[in-house]
């Protein structure tokens, strides 16, 4: 009897802890949200409220886009209260809350709206530069925000605005998903466009455009010289006319051009400029004997120009040539231009010499007030006969068997 009265017991404890413990539980976990409003504007003072519970006092967890934390409540008036750290009630978005109480769970969400004020207007636009014509554009792009930097809500208006030449437009548009854009299509002719945006009165910088020209179309060249002599010291200079593209834009400064010259002898020359006011120049200096060169030029994968042919006369028909000093010393002058001038200084001499149809030496000097002086040393040229050449303005003299000693 004693071992069935004390099962009797130990049941009945039992059964009375267990509904003590399901006591407690109920009273720990009656927690109500008496706080009923869910959205706030950005920086709001927010705090959730909950009913007391003498058992605990949990954290309350908050988690946004920006991150997570936790909040301890204070009692005030026998309520938990639960301030919403800045750092999250400062940015819009949906705020997820749950109260971190181990017997029921108690969650929520929060909306947090930006202000209705726009305190910046982060603008960006691009390309920078664009073409004339009507098909291409540079995009517009606004996000106003408030003065905790949120973006505003859907659908604020943001007026567009562009200056072109004599032209101004003001456009609405509307921001979505957070922005507001508009593609600015150029116009027909070149220039500068000044683009700027507004919304609830407050306004964007300045920003430039640059309406350039479209791709150049073909063009001519001109030459000018100050006479049609090969005498290998004046310029001749190369101008085209003003390169447009096809709708009469004049393309823009700093556009590069290259001038190709073929001469007689298939060799080609190049010289370049680049466009000032739709001109471009370049320059070459005259060859040093007679010489026809055919000219064309281009703006690389764009436009090209005609042709042009161009002829320099002979300067020099004959030199002289003289020996002294045992043959050793060789002088080439007077070299005489179109008018029996003395040639400008620079012009190039070149002599070489050979024994039995082998090439020695070859020297190269440029004229000084008409002449050339070579000196053919003893210590490399010791004493034989030698063939010497001498060649200028394209000529050339040749001296067979000349005796050094």
């Amino acid at each position: 009897m004693i071992n069935k009265y004390t099962y009797i017991l130990l049941l009945t404890s039992v059964l009375l802890s267990s509904f003590t413990s399901g006591q407690n539980q109920n009273s720990t976990s009656d927690f109500e949200l008496l706080t009923t409003k869910t959205q706030f504007e950005a920086g709001s003072h927010i705090v959730l409220k909950f009913t007391d519970s003498d058992a605990e006092k949990p954290l309350l967890y908050c988690s946004n886009s920006f991150g997570s934390t936790v909040v301890v409540p204070s009692m005030e008036n026998n309520k938990l209260h639960y301030k919403i750290p800045a750092s999250i009630a400062s940015k819009k978005g949906m705020v997820n809350w749950k109260l971190l109480n181990n017997e029921a769970s108690i969650s929520g969400q929060l909306k947090i709206v930006s202000k209705q004020e726009v305190a910046t207007m982060e603008t960006y636009i691009g390309p920078p530069s664009i073409e004339a014509g009507g098909t291409d554009y540079t995009m517009l792009v606004v996000i106003p925000t408030d003065s905790l930097d949120n973006p505003l809500a859907e659908n604020t208006l943001v007026n567009a605005k562009h200056q072109f030449l004599s032209n101004q437009k003001n456009e609405d548009i509307f921001t979505k998903n957070l922005i507001a854009f508009k593609n600015i299509y150029s116009q027909l002719e070149s220039g500068r466009m000044l683009v700027s945006s507004e919304s609830l009165n407050t306004n964007s910088k300045e920003f430039t455009i640059n309406v350039t020209a479209a791709i150049p179309t073909d063009f001519t060249i001109s030459a000018k010289r100050p006479h049609d002599y090969a005498d290998g010291n004046q310029i001749t200079t190369f101008t085209t006319s003003i390169i447009k593209d096809k709708l009469e834009n004049v393309v823009s400064d700093g556009t590069f051009v290259n001038f190709f010259i073929t001469n007689k002898k298939g060799n080609i020359l190049r010289t370049s400029g680049t466009t000032i006011s739709g001109v471009a120049t370049a320059r070459m200096i005259h060859p040093d004997y007679e010489e026809d060169w055919s000219v064309k030029a281009y703006v690389d994968g764009m436009a090209e120009s005609n042709v042009l042919s161009l002829t320099y006369k002979q300067v020099i028909d004959d030199f002289e040539v003289r020996f002294s000093q045992n043959n050793r010393d060789v002088t080439v002058g007077p070299l005489q231009s179109f008018m029996n001038q003395m040639i400008p200084d620079g012009l190039q001499v070149k002599l070489t010499i050979s024994k039995d149809n082998l090439q020695l030496e070859t020297y190269s000097k440029t004229s000084y007030n008409g002449y050339v002086q070579f000196i053919l040393k003893s210590d490399i040229f010791i004493n034989d006969s030698y063939k010497i050449s001498i060649k200028t303005a394209g000529l050339e003299k040749t001296f067979e068997n000349t005796k050094l000693w």
